[in-house]
């Protein structure tokens, strides 16, 4: 198995990977400790660019902790597809209607009762700067294979069973 991991410049193999997966894990470094915190979001566009976006409430704690430090991480993961994504980017939250009313779908009701107008709304702008990602169609059978064989051996696991792992350097 090799342990060297390919690196592409190619931001859009990485958007391909959370194309269906609209909950990510946003992580931030907390203003009163600098521990880190995580929480989910529902993505609603990535951009060619790099830009993901995101809704939040304007005195959510994510809005100050990006204000004070912008770099964040946003996991992604189906394991019903064996495919995991780990971004690295800056965060900036802003509001713009325009953009708002571009984004806003009736659902997000949920959480802006008073609909896309609702004045808490601010936009999260997350822009990659770095990432990673696994994917694994062999799926579970042919891992399962794997560890049984390994174990009955009493030998370490090397099979090569991500059949797809890369970073990805935006910049």
């Amino acid at each position: 198995m090799s342990h060297e991991t390919q690196v592409l410049h190619d931001v859009q193999k990485l958007l391909d990977k959370i194309k269906d997966v609209n909950i990510a894990m946003l992580t931030t470094t907390s203003e009163e400790d600098q521990s880190l915190r995580s929480r989910p979001m529902g993505t609603l566009k990535s951009d060619p660019d790099g830009s993901l976006y995101f809704f939040t409430d304007k005195d959510d704690a994510k809005v100050y902790e990006v204000k004070k430090d912008s770099h964040v991480n946003l996991s992604y993961a189906s394991p019903e597809d064996d495919v995991y994504v780990s971004i690295s980017g800056r965060a900036n939250a802003y509001r713009d209607q325009a953009k708002i009313d571009e984004l806003w779908s009736e659902h997000l009701k949920a959480w802006f009762p008073e609909g896309k107008d609702d004045p808490n709304i601010m936009i999260l702008k997350v822009t990659i700067d770095k990432g990673e990602y696994w994917d694994t169609p062999s799926g579970l059978l042919s891992r399962a294979y794997a560890y049984v064989r390994a174990v009955v051996a009493g030998k370490k696991n090397d099979s090569d069973d991500v059949n797809e792992h890369a970073k990805v350097d935006v910049k």
